[in-house]
């Protein structure tokens, strides 16, 4: 594969992408995802992307009040259908009420500038093992069919988010680039597709990931420094990932007759937690460095121009799955209050830098902890932590992460705090068979944060996240009977 075409090799849910906002960029982007336990509500999500003059988002559904709220709001939305849903839009009708009820009606309803649907999310991943190969086109050419129907077609296009791992180089240079061989019928059937159709190729580069999987990967090319080593590809010179994947995939397409096909990055970012290459420092370096790099509009050197992307992501999400890595619930420019991580200018702020969500409502201000007089050597601290991690959110805790300084009664109070913030500070989610306790001095040292959840948003189509009184009682209790 070489060193560039590696990217995020895991659908994500979640997302966004942001573009420096000039003339000679298409506009600002942001993948906005909604995997968390205590979702931000919608309408102080849409208000802190105006505030920071991000123009476009990227959905990975159609959630109806997150729709509802971006309506009359002026920003481009991406909707998304999940690959689990690809075989049931397989079937024209199935296609046409999913464009009415999610689309058609948000749009003529509610004026919400829907501008592209989604098609699945990197359906063609290698770890799906080909689920979805024989699905995804079938869906995309059903929906641009009842867009059409719609009378959208000239509005709204069709495109499907996919991982680099679609194609590769056969000699470690971008102009080697072609589909990967064991899905190149597949790949070039669905840009033939877009191609006819006047429809964008949206690709997810991801050179964190290549720097996760690969420690002998040269750590300067990640970023946009022009500290890497030149990748001289006959004559063109290449200094960072980004563009050299980017033209892996330019190359790719000409070589099968698509050169002219749109390009639209749909995730690129920098995680800041879970991982020792993950933090505020780097994510800074690479994200600023990216909004740099595209700013003056020149492209890459196979494709000049304004890039369009969208950075990964806009919020972090705590309910993620962690089986990629820890990282997984960490790639958010803000934190899941809607916080700025770190300095970042959009070139889109008097201010230069982020602006964060306004009007959060947080709980009460108490945290758990391990109780000051609890043994560590106390038989239940382990299976009491084991507990809390398996149901909350410990990514924090590890190797060189955020929380990674802390002592071992540090990491246990991290833990039940987690768990009990999650469950909107139930009395009963701090007990942990005695060992916790309640306090009110906030815990946070250093670079570690102790969470204080926000107020529960509950959508009126959402399913509740957390655990209710009579649930969380039900699992405590039958916890304590495994233990016995």
């Amino acid at each position: 594969m070489g060193l560039f075409p590696f990217s995020k090799s895991f659908g994500v849910l979640f997302l966004l992408a942001l573009l420096l906002f000039s003339p000679t960029v298409s506009g600002i982007g942001a993948n906005w995802g909604t995997q968390s336990t205590h979702r931000l509500h919608p309408e102080i999500v849409v208000r802190m992307l105006k505030d920071n003059g991000i123009q476009k988002v990227k959905l990975f559904d159609a959630d109806y009040d997150t729709l509802k709220a971006l309506g009359k709001s002026g920003l481009e939305v991406m909707v998304g259908i999940p690959n689990d849903m690809l075989s049931t839009m397989g079937s024209l009708k199935a296609a046409e009420k999913w464009v009415s009820k999610n689309v058609t009606v948000h749009m003529n309803d509610n004026n919400v500038n829907i501008r592209y649907v989604a098609v699945g999310n990197e359906p063609y991943l290698t770890t799906y093992n080909g689920t979805y190969l024989r699905t995804t086109l079938p869906a995309m050419q059903n929906i641009q069919t009842a867009l059409i129907k719609a009378g959208l077609g000239s509005q709204v296009k069709v495109t499907c988010p996919l991982n680099a791992d679609v194609y590769e180089s056969s000699n470690t240079f971008p102009s080697g680039g072609d589909f990967r061989a064991e899905i190149h019928g597949y790949v070039s059937q669905l840009v033939k597709f877009l191609s006819d159709n006047g429809c964008p190729f949206t690709i997810n580069i991801y050179p964190f990931i290549s720097l996760y999987i690969d420690p002998n990967f040269p750590v300067e090319y990640a970023f946009f420094d022009g500290n890497a080593t030149p990748l001289n590809d006959g004559g063109t010179i290449y200094t960072n990932m980004f563009d050299a994947n980017h033209d892996t995939l330019v190359w790719a397409l000409q070589k099968n007759g698509f050169g002219n096909v749109p390009i639209i990055i749909g995730e690129i970012g920098w995680p800041t937690d879970g991982d020792r290459n993950a933090n505020a420092q780097l994510a800074q370096r690479f994200n600023q460095g990216f909004m740099q790099h595209i700013s003056g509009g020149k492209g890459t050197p196979m494709r000049p121009g304004p890039v369009d992307a969208y950075l990964f992501s806009l919020i972090d999400e705590d309910a993620k799955s962690i089986q990629p890595g820890n990282f997984e619930r960490h790639w958010g420019i803000l934190t899941y209050d809607g916080l700025p991580k770190y300095s970042l200018n959009l070139g889109t702020t008097n201010s230069g830098s982020l602006v964060p969500a306004r009007n959060v409502k947080y709980l009460e201000r108490k945290w758990c902890v391990l109780k000051p007089n609890a043994k560590l050597d106390d038989p239940q601290i382990a299976p009491s932590m084991s507990y809390a991690c398996g149901l909350a959110d410990c990514t924090s805790l590890g190797y060189q992460t955020s929380c990674g300084g802390l002592d071992a009664r540090g990491n246990i109070s991290y833990a039940f705090n987690s768990y009990y913030q999650i469950n909107n500070q139930l009395d009963d989610a701090c007990k942990f068979s005695g060992l916790a306790t309640v306090t009110k001095s906030d815990p946070s040292t250093g670079t570690c944060r102790f969470g204080l959840m926000i107020e529960p948003y509950y959508g009126g189509a959402q399913q509740k996240h957390g655990y209710t009184k009579t649930a969380l009682a039900l699992i405590l209790f039958l916890w304590t009977i495994v233990k016995h």
